[in-house]
């Protein structure tokens, strides 16, 4: 575990133009749009040097209600060694190493109790 346990969360909507309406307004703020492979996404305002970004999503197969926002935790330089530890540990990697330059590596497990959690690293 690095310094900074958490380094970005995503809240799963299935209407990305009334989600960021909704916390533009609530917020007071500007969100960015941004789109990667397989999602599109408004992103907070964060500087990214000193704390935490996130992002509204729609991504398929991530829906929103119950469960529906995803914290990455800083596994900087270690993101296949984790991964590797997970099945031992109880757990069920969901999505292994994933590109999302320039931005990094993500994946996705659930824990024993079927939590679903993010890890990330840019290397």
């Amino acid at each position: 575990m690095k310094t900074n346990a958490l380094n970005w969360f995503e809240i799963f909507t299935n209407d990305l133009e009334k989600s960021t309406e909704f916390y533009s307004t609530i917020l007071a703020t500007t969100l960015m749009p941004s789109e990667m492979e397989g999602c599109n996404m408004a992103m907070f305002p964060s500087d990214y040097e000193k704390g935490i970004g996130g992002a509204i999503t729609k991504m398929d197969g991530c829906d929103p209600g119950p469960g529906g926002t995803l914290v990455y935790l800083n596994v900087e330089g270690d993101l296949d060694s984790v991964l590797e530890r997970i099945p031992a540990a109880g757990g069920k990697v969901l999505r292994e190493r994933f590109d999302i330059s320039p931005h990094g590596f993500i994946a996705i497990f659930s824990d024993p109790e079927g939590n679903v959690v993010g890890l990330h690293s840019l290397t």
